[in-house]
């Protein structure tokens, strides 16, 4: 990838990342295992494959890439550990609807704190993108959406709010590796979930379904992810956590026969070319 521009670095990890992520949905539904231990899982398998990983990679050097994750480092481990929580949360508080529709409102939270705090405020085209696809996943859950516990909702917003810091955490630290960070912060998310759960059994197919999820959908990805924004915007990383909205549900539409909406295959072609187009025009730009 040393060839590729910064621009093309940054999209394509990002994609990849959220290409990973897409079946999630569908192997949380074939699962039974409950919430907490799910959770607990999510957290600590992926701790221990990059954990894993990690050492093998930095060898004698690892401590050192610990410690030089700094103050902002530590930062993004605690927002990245309450984001894992704070969905969970959410979702059990409010309807699907309703958080995925706060989630969407991450690529606009980032857009702002990055043009606030970083000085790095996005093109038109990028707004336009953040705009569009956002207008998308309404559409695409507007039936759903109801006046859900509002406790549900606000954790919603603190999720989208986790994921708008995180990508500027990992933006503003560029030059090093928070990985380590990250791996803290599911590390952080196990022990969280670790008080609530109240049975570690895999039975059945869950002891090849959850191992499979924690490390296909969420510790690949959550790496290429933290990675990303080295090379691209904040707001842009966000865009494409939207991909998931419809992908998903194509997963879940070809395995076990469940049709997504009219709304979420009219708002998912949307949110596909909109992200493919303000991509293209990006990299030509560079």
């Amino acid at each position: 990838m040393q060839h590729l521009s910064d621009q093309k670095k940054g999209s394509l990890l990002a994609f990849i990342g959220v290409l990973f992520i897409t079946p999630d949905s569908l192997l949380i539904r074939l699962s039974n295992i409950e919430t907490w231990g799910l959770l607990f899982y999510r957290g600590f398998i992926p701790f221990i494959m990059v954990l894993f990983g990690l050492i093998l990679f930095y060898k004698t050097n690892f401590f050192k890439a610990l410690v030089n994750i700094g103050y902002t480092g530590i930062f993004y481990a605690i927002s990245f550990s309450v984001c894992n929580v704070t969905f969970i949360i959410s979702i059990q508080n409010t309807s699907v609807a309703n958080t995925l529709i706060m989630v969407a409102m991450a690529p606009m939270l980032s857009a702002f704190l990055g043009a606030f705090f970083l000085k790095e405020s996005p093109n038109k085209e990028t707004w336009f993108a953040i705009i569009i696809t956002f207008l998308s996943v309404t559409f695409i859950f507007y039936d759903s959406v109801k006046l859900g516990n509002i406790l549900g909702d606000v954790f919603g917003f603190i999720t989208a709010l986790g994921l708008a810091i995180n990508a500027n955490l990992a933006r503003f630290a560029k030059d090093r590796d928070l990985v380590p960070a990250a791996v803290i912060g599911k590390l952080g998310t196990a022990a969280f979930a670790f008080i609530f759960v109240k049975n570690f059994n895999l039975v059945n197919t869950d002891i090849i379904i959850v191992p499979l999820m924690c490390v296909l959908c969420v510790a690949i990805p959550f790496v290429l992810v933290t990675i990303a924004p080295r090379y691209i915007t904040a707001a842009e990383v966000n865009l494409f956590f939207l991909l998931e909205v419809i992908i998903g549900p194509i997963w879940v539409w070809m395995i076990i026969n469940e049709r997504p909406s009219t709304e979420t295959i009219i708002g998912g072609i949307i949110i596909i070319i909109t992200i493919a187009i303000h991509s293209f025009l990006a990299i030509k730009k560079t």
